[in-house]
Protein backbone atom coordinates (compact mmCIF):
# COMPACT_ATOMS: atom_id res chain seq x y z
CA UNK A 1 0.00 0.00 0.00
CA UNK A 2 2.49 2.58 1.18
CA UNK A 3 5.61 1.66 -0.76
CA UNK A 4 5.48 4.80 -2.91
CA UNK A 5 4.72 6.95 0.11
CA UNK A 6 7.61 5.45 2.05
CA UNK A 7 10.06 6.21 -0.75
CA UNK A 8 8.79 9.77 -1.09
CA UNK A 9 8.95 10.28 2.64
CA UNK A 10 12.55 9.18 2.65
CA UNK A 11 13.32 12.29 0.63
CA UNK A 12 11.15 14.60 2.68
CA UNK A 13 12.95 14.51 6.03
CA UNK A 14 16.54 14.73 7.06
CA UNK A 15 18.44 12.70 9.63
CA UNK A 16 16.69 11.14 12.57
CA UNK A 17 17.55 11.41 16.23
CA UNK A 18 16.42 9.79 19.44
CA UNK A 19 12.86 10.54 20.46
CA UNK A 20 12.26 11.70 24.03
CA UNK A 21 8.68 11.28 25.22
CA UNK A 22 7.22 13.41 28.02
CA UNK A 23 6.74 11.69 31.38
CA UNK A 24 3.50 9.81 31.95
CA UNK A 25 1.49 10.57 35.07
CA UNK A 26 -1.64 8.61 34.26
CA UNK A 27 -2.78 5.03 33.96
CA UNK A 28 -4.71 2.96 31.47
CA UNK A 29 -7.81 1.07 32.58
CA UNK A 30 -7.52 -2.69 32.90
CA UNK A 31 -6.19 -4.35 29.77
CA UNK A 32 -6.28 -8.03 29.00
CA UNK A 33 -5.18 -7.87 25.38
CA UNK A 34 -8.12 -9.68 23.79
CA UNK A 35 -9.82 -8.34 20.71
CA UNK A 36 -11.75 -9.99 17.90
CA UNK A 37 -11.12 -13.29 19.64
CA UNK A 38 -12.86 -12.08 22.79
CA UNK A 39 -12.60 -8.55 24.16
CA UNK A 40 -14.12 -6.88 27.19
CA UNK A 41 -17.75 -7.59 27.86
CA UNK A 42 -20.12 -5.39 25.88
CA UNK A 43 -22.15 -2.92 27.87
CA UNK A 44 -25.63 -1.47 27.54
CA UNK A 45 -25.19 2.26 27.11
CA UNK A 46 -28.39 3.31 25.36
CA UNK A 47 -26.37 4.53 22.36
CA UNK A 48 -28.36 3.54 19.26
CA UNK A 49 -25.56 3.98 16.73
CA UNK A 50 -22.02 5.13 16.05
CA UNK A 51 -20.77 6.89 12.93
CA UNK A 52 -17.04 6.84 12.17
CA UNK A 53 -15.01 9.27 10.06
CA UNK A 54 -11.28 8.84 9.64
CA UNK A 55 -8.36 7.30 7.81
CA UNK A 56 -6.56 3.94 7.67
CA UNK A 57 -6.50 3.65 11.46
CA UNK A 58 -10.28 3.13 11.37
CA UNK A 59 -11.04 2.19 7.74
CA UNK A 60 -12.90 -1.13 7.55
CA UNK A 61 -13.17 -1.53 3.79
CA UNK A 62 -14.30 1.76 2.27
CA UNK A 63 -11.39 1.75 -0.19
CA UNK A 64 -11.89 -1.84 -1.33
CA UNK A 65 -13.71 -0.97 -4.55
CA UNK A 66 -11.73 2.16 -5.35
CA UNK A 67 -8.86 2.44 -7.80
CA UNK A 68 -6.52 2.99 -4.89
CA UNK A 69 -3.07 2.04 -3.64
CA UNK A 70 -4.36 2.35 -0.07
CA UNK A 71 -6.05 -1.01 0.46
CA UNK A 72 -5.82 -3.81 3.01
CA UNK A 73 -8.40 -6.31 1.73
CA UNK A 74 -5.90 -9.14 1.28
CA UNK A 75 -4.04 -11.61 3.51
CA UNK A 76 -2.29 -11.41 5.88
CA UNK A 77 -4.37 -8.36 6.93
CA UNK A 78 -7.20 -9.68 9.08
CA UNK A 79 -5.29 -12.82 10.03
CA UNK A 80 -6.75 -12.61 13.55
CA UNK A 81 -10.13 -11.20 12.54
CA UNK A 82 -13.08 -13.59 12.42
CA UNK A 83 -14.04 -12.33 8.94
CA UNK A 84 -10.52 -12.48 7.52
CA UNK A 85 -9.26 -9.59 5.36
CA UNK A 86 -11.94 -6.89 5.23
CA UNK A 87 -9.99 -3.73 4.47
CA UNK A 88 -8.91 -3.09 8.08
CA UNK A 89 -5.26 -2.06 8.33
CA UNK A 90 -4.66 -4.44 11.19
CA UNK A 91 -4.26 -8.10 12.01
CA UNK A 92 -7.65 -7.86 13.76
CA UNK A 93 -9.71 -5.19 15.47
CA UNK A 94 -9.30 -1.46 14.98
CA UNK A 95 -9.80 0.98 17.83
CA UNK A 96 -13.38 1.74 16.79
CA UNK A 97 -14.25 -1.96 16.63
CA UNK A 98 -13.43 -2.22 20.33
CA UNK A 99 -15.38 0.97 21.11
CA UNK A 100 -18.43 -0.35 19.25
CA UNK A 101 -18.27 -3.57 21.24
CA UNK A 102 -18.03 -1.68 24.53
CA UNK A 103 -21.03 0.43 23.55
CA UNK A 104 -23.01 -2.75 23.00
CA UNK A 105 -23.18 -2.19 19.24
CA UNK A 106 -22.40 -4.65 16.45
CA UNK A 107 -19.31 -4.08 14.32
CA UNK A 108 -20.19 -1.28 11.93
CA UNK A 109 -20.58 -1.82 8.19
CA UNK A 110 -18.50 0.17 5.74
CA UNK A 111 -20.42 2.71 3.68
CA UNK A 112 -20.53 0.57 0.49
CA UNK A 113 -21.89 -2.42 2.43
CA UNK A 114 -24.52 -0.33 4.25
CA UNK A 115 -26.58 -0.06 1.09
CA UNK A 116 -29.90 -0.23 2.91
CA UNK A 117 -31.29 1.72 5.84
CA UNK A 118 -31.66 -1.50 7.85
CA UNK A 119 -27.91 -2.16 7.47
CA UNK A 120 -27.16 1.36 8.75
CA UNK A 121 -29.47 1.36 11.78
CA UNK A 122 -26.63 0.89 14.28
CA UNK A 123 -24.24 3.19 12.44
CA UNK A 124 -21.80 3.23 9.53
CA UNK A 125 -18.04 3.51 9.17
CA UNK A 126 -17.08 6.10 6.49
CA UNK A 127 -13.30 6.14 7.19
CA UNK A 128 -10.95 5.88 4.24
CA UNK A 129 -7.25 5.08 4.13
CA UNK A 130 -5.09 8.00 2.90
CA UNK A 131 -7.90 10.48 3.62
CA UNK A 132 -7.31 13.83 5.25
CA UNK A 133 -8.91 17.03 6.42
CA UNK A 134 -7.79 18.60 3.14
CA UNK A 135 -9.22 17.26 -0.10
CA UNK A 136 -5.83 16.99 -1.82
CA UNK A 137 -4.23 14.96 0.97
CA UNK A 138 -3.25 11.42 -0.03
CA UNK A 139 -3.41 11.95 -3.78
CA UNK A 140 -0.28 9.80 -4.21
CA UNK A 141 -2.52 6.84 -3.42
CA UNK A 142 -5.00 7.88 -6.13
CA UNK A 143 -8.39 6.75 -4.81
CA UNK A 144 -9.42 7.78 -1.27
CA UNK A 145 -12.38 9.49 0.36
CA UNK A 146 -11.47 12.84 1.98
CA UNK A 147 -13.31 13.99 5.11
CA UNK A 148 -15.52 16.35 3.09
CA UNK A 149 -16.71 13.46 0.91
CA UNK A 150 -17.15 11.22 3.96
CA UNK A 151 -19.58 13.84 5.30
CA UNK A 152 -21.45 13.81 1.97
CA UNK A 153 -21.66 10.02 2.17
CA UNK A 154 -23.10 10.43 5.67
CA UNK A 155 -25.77 12.72 4.23
CA UNK A 156 -26.76 9.92 1.83
CA UNK A 157 -27.08 7.56 4.79
CA UNK A 158 -29.18 10.15 6.62
CA UNK A 159 -31.59 10.26 3.70
CA UNK A 160 -31.93 6.47 3.83
CA UNK A 161 -32.48 6.44 7.59
CA UNK A 162 -34.95 9.32 7.43
CA UNK A 163 -37.11 7.45 4.94
CA UNK A 164 -36.81 4.25 6.98
CA UNK A 165 -37.81 5.92 10.28
CA UNK A 166 -40.58 8.11 8.91
CA UNK A 167 -38.96 11.51 8.52
CA UNK A 168 -36.20 13.74 9.87
CA UNK A 169 -38.13 14.54 13.05
CA UNK A 170 -38.22 10.84 13.95
CA UNK A 171 -34.51 10.44 13.17
CA UNK A 172 -33.25 13.47 15.11
CA UNK A 173 -33.55 12.03 18.67
CA UNK A 174 -31.61 8.90 17.68
CA UNK A 175 -28.89 10.96 16.02
CA UNK A 176 -28.58 13.12 19.13
CA UNK A 177 -27.91 10.00 21.23
CA UNK A 178 -25.47 8.49 18.72
CA UNK A 179 -21.68 8.67 18.96
CA UNK A 180 -19.75 10.43 16.19
CA UNK A 181 -16.11 9.31 16.17
CA UNK A 182 -13.76 11.48 14.10
CA UNK A 183 -10.03 10.83 13.75
CA UNK A 184 -8.33 12.91 11.07
CA UNK A 185 -5.00 14.66 10.54
CA UNK A 186 -2.22 12.10 10.29
CA UNK A 187 -2.32 11.92 6.50
CA UNK A 188 -2.38 15.71 6.24
CA UNK A 189 1.19 15.44 7.50
CA UNK A 190 2.51 12.08 6.28
CA UNK A 191 0.81 12.22 2.89
CA UNK A 192 0.72 15.95 2.23
CA UNK A 193 2.94 18.33 4.21
CA UNK A 194 5.91 15.95 4.39
CA UNK A 195 5.70 14.71 0.81
CA UNK A 196 8.34 16.18 -1.54
CA UNK A 197 5.94 16.20 -4.49
CA UNK A 198 3.59 18.54 -2.60
CA UNK A 199 4.25 22.26 -2.44
CA UNK A 200 2.51 22.61 0.93
CA UNK A 201 5.69 22.99 2.96
CA UNK A 202 6.77 25.90 0.77
CA UNK A 203 3.42 27.62 1.22
CA UNK A 204 3.05 27.27 5.01
CA UNK A 205 5.32 26.96 7.99
CA UNK A 206 4.35 24.42 10.65
CA UNK A 207 2.30 26.85 12.72
CA UNK A 208 0.43 28.24 9.70
CA UNK A 209 -0.34 24.77 8.43
CA UNK A 210 -1.71 23.46 11.73
CA UNK A 211 -3.91 26.57 11.96
CA UNK A 212 -5.19 25.97 8.43
CA UNK A 213 -6.00 22.35 9.25
CA UNK A 214 -7.82 23.10 12.50
CA UNK A 215 -9.86 25.93 10.94
CA UNK A 216 -11.04 23.55 8.22
CA UNK A 217 -11.58 20.78 10.79
CA UNK A 218 -13.86 23.03 12.88
CA UNK A 219 -15.96 23.85 9.81
CA UNK A 220 -16.34 20.17 9.00
CA UNK A 221 -17.37 19.30 12.56
CA UNK A 222 -19.89 22.14 12.50
CA UNK A 223 -21.33 20.64 9.32
CA UNK A 224 -21.85 17.35 11.17
CA UNK A 225 -23.45 19.30 14.03
CA UNK A 226 -25.84 20.98 11.60
CA UNK A 227 -26.76 17.53 10.30
CA UNK A 228 -27.79 16.45 13.79
CA UNK A 229 -24.64 15.12 15.49
CA UNK A 230 -24.41 15.99 19.20
CA UNK A 231 -21.94 13.56 20.83
CA UNK A 232 -18.48 13.84 19.31
CA UNK A 233 -15.33 11.82 19.99
CA UNK A 234 -12.35 13.64 18.46
CA UNK A 235 -9.23 11.47 18.30
CA UNK A 236 -5.88 13.25 18.41
CA UNK A 237 -3.06 12.19 16.10
CA UNK A 238 -0.79 9.62 17.73
CA UNK A 239 2.97 9.84 17.89
CA UNK A 240 4.46 8.87 14.51
CA UNK A 241 8.14 9.46 15.26
CA UNK A 242 8.80 5.80 16.07
CA UNK A 243 6.62 3.94 13.59
CA UNK A 244 8.67 1.26 11.77
CA UNK A 245 8.80 3.31 8.58
CA UNK A 246 10.48 6.18 10.40
CA UNK A 247 12.98 3.90 12.13
CA UNK A 248 13.74 2.15 8.83
CA UNK A 249 14.84 5.44 7.30
CA UNK A 250 17.31 6.17 10.09
CA UNK A 251 20.90 4.92 9.64
CA UNK A 252 21.04 4.49 13.41
CA UNK A 253 17.62 2.81 13.71
CA UNK A 254 16.17 5.52 15.93
CA UNK A 255 13.02 7.62 15.93
CA UNK A 256 12.43 10.82 13.97
CA UNK A 257 11.16 13.52 16.35
CA UNK A 258 10.82 16.07 13.54
CA UNK A 259 7.47 14.53 12.65
CA UNK A 260 6.12 14.79 16.19
CA UNK A 261 7.35 18.38 16.40
CA UNK A 262 4.71 19.11 13.75
CA UNK A 263 1.98 16.92 15.25
CA UNK A 264 2.15 18.24 18.82
CA UNK A 265 1.10 21.84 17.91
CA UNK A 266 -1.70 20.44 15.73
CA UNK A 267 -2.99 18.32 18.62
CA UNK A 268 -2.81 21.30 20.98
CA UNK A 269 -4.92 23.36 18.58
CA UNK A 270 -7.42 20.52 18.23
CA UNK A 271 -7.77 20.46 22.04
CA UNK A 272 -8.40 24.22 22.00
CA UNK A 273 -10.95 23.69 19.23
CA UNK A 274 -12.75 21.09 21.38
CA UNK A 275 -12.90 23.56 24.27
CA UNK A 276 -14.26 26.26 21.97
CA UNK A 277 -16.89 23.98 20.46
CA UNK A 278 -18.04 22.92 23.93
CA UNK A 279 -18.35 26.56 24.97
CA UNK A 280 -20.31 27.56 21.88
CA UNK A 281 -22.45 24.43 21.43
CA UNK A 282 -24.01 23.85 24.89
CA UNK A 283 -26.47 21.28 23.55
CA UNK A 284 -23.60 19.18 22.19
CA UNK A 285 -20.54 17.59 23.79
CA UNK A 286 -17.11 17.18 22.23
CA UNK A 287 -14.44 15.01 23.86
CA UNK A 288 -10.77 14.66 22.95
CA UNK A 289 -8.94 11.32 22.96
CA UNK A 290 -5.22 11.84 23.56
CA UNK A 291 -3.82 9.13 21.31
CA UNK A 292 -0.45 10.86 21.33
CA UNK A 293 -0.09 10.47 25.10
CA UNK A 294 -1.26 6.87 25.04
CA UNK A 295 0.95 5.71 22.17
CA UNK A 296 3.92 7.51 23.74
CA UNK A 297 3.30 5.72 27.03
CA UNK A 298 3.17 2.29 25.39
CA UNK A 299 6.39 2.99 23.50
CA UNK A 300 8.10 4.27 26.63
CA UNK A 301 7.06 1.33 28.85
CA UNK A 302 6.20 -1.56 26.51
CA UNK A 303 6.88 -4.29 29.07
CA UNK A 304 4.27 -2.82 31.41
CA UNK A 305 1.64 -3.64 28.79
CA UNK A 306 3.02 -6.99 27.70
CA UNK A 307 4.84 -5.87 24.54
CA UNK A 308 8.38 -6.98 23.78
CA UNK A 309 8.87 -5.84 20.15
CA UNK A 310 8.73 -2.08 19.69
CA UNK A 311 11.05 -1.25 16.80
CA UNK A 312 9.69 -3.21 13.85
CA UNK A 313 6.46 -4.21 12.17
CA UNK A 314 4.99 -7.68 12.38
CA UNK A 315 4.50 -7.66 8.60
CA UNK A 316 6.61 -5.72 6.12
CA UNK A 317 9.76 -5.66 4.01
CA UNK A 318 13.18 -4.14 4.58
CA UNK A 319 14.77 -2.70 7.69
CA UNK A 320 12.51 -2.95 10.73
CA UNK A 321 9.94 -4.49 8.38
CA UNK A 322 9.13 -0.88 7.69
CA UNK A 323 10.56 0.18 4.34
CA UNK A 324 7.64 -1.36 2.45
CA UNK A 325 4.44 -2.20 4.25
CA UNK A 326 2.66 -5.57 4.38
CA UNK A 327 2.19 -6.98 0.86
CA UNK A 328 -0.29 -9.67 -0.24
CA UNK A 329 0.41 -13.09 1.28
CA UNK A 330 3.57 -11.92 3.00
CA UNK A 331 4.27 -14.08 6.04
CA UNK A 332 3.75 -12.08 9.26
CA UNK A 333 5.32 -12.66 12.65
CA UNK A 334 3.92 -15.50 14.74
CA UNK A 335 3.83 -13.76 18.14
CA UNK A 336 1.62 -10.85 17.12
CA UNK A 337 0.53 -10.03 20.67
CA UNK A 338 4.14 -9.12 21.49
CA UNK A 339 4.30 -6.45 18.76
CA UNK A 340 3.22 -2.83 19.02
CA UNK A 341 3.18 -2.36 15.25
CA UNK A 342 1.42 -4.58 12.75
CA UNK A 343 2.93 -3.05 9.60
CA UNK A 344 5.09 -0.07 8.66
CA UNK A 345 2.48 2.45 9.82
CA UNK A 346 -0.30 0.85 11.89
CA UNK A 347 -0.58 -0.70 15.36
CA UNK A 348 -1.54 -4.29 16.09
CA UNK A 349 -5.00 -5.30 17.24
CA UNK A 350 -3.71 -5.56 20.80
CA UNK A 351 -2.71 -1.89 20.81
CA UNK A 352 -5.99 -0.91 19.17
CA UNK A 353 -7.92 -2.71 21.90
CA UNK A 354 -5.88 -0.96 24.57
CA UNK A 355 -6.56 2.45 23.03
CA UNK A 356 -10.26 1.70 22.56
CA UNK A 357 -10.71 0.66 26.18
CA UNK A 358 -8.82 3.71 27.44
CA UNK A 359 -10.99 6.01 25.33
CA UNK A 360 -14.10 4.27 26.61
CA UNK A 361 -13.48 4.37 30.37
CA UNK A 362 -10.13 6.07 30.94
CA UNK A 363 -9.43 9.12 33.07
CA UNK A 364 -9.11 12.76 32.08
CA UNK A 365 -5.40 12.24 31.44
CA UNK A 366 -6.25 10.24 28.29
CA UNK A 367 -9.74 11.42 27.31
CA UNK A 368 -11.02 14.92 28.11
CA UNK A 369 -13.30 16.33 29.51
CA UNK A 370 -15.04 12.94 29.89
CA UNK A 371 -14.68 9.46 28.49
CA UNK A 372 -16.92 7.75 25.95
CA UNK A 373 -18.86 5.86 28.58
CA UNK A 374 -19.66 9.16 30.30
CA UNK A 375 -20.43 10.79 26.96
CA UNK A 376 -22.97 8.06 26.26
CA UNK A 377 -24.73 8.87 29.53
CA UNK A 378 -24.38 12.67 29.21
CA UNK A 379 -27.59 14.69 29.34
CA UNK A 380 -27.64 18.17 27.70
Amino acid sequence: MAAAAALLLLLALGGASAQVFPPWNGTFPGFGGAGSSGGAAAGTTGVPAMFVFGDSLTDNGNNNDLQSLAKANYPPYGIDFAGGPTGRFSNGYTMVDEIAQLLGLPLLPSHPTASSADAALHGVNFASAAAGILDNTGQNFVGRIPFNQQIKNFEQTLDQLSRRLGGASKLAPSLARSIFYVGMGSNDYLNNYLMPNYNTRNEYNGDQYSTLLVQQYAKQLNTLYNLGARRFVIAGVGSMACIPNMRARSPRNVCSPDVDDLIIPFNNKVKAMVNSLNANRPNAKFIYVDNYAMISEVLRNPWSYGFSVVDRGCCGIGRNRGMITCLPFLRPCLNRNAYIFWDAFHPTERVNVLLGRAAFNGGADVVYPMNIQQLAAWQP
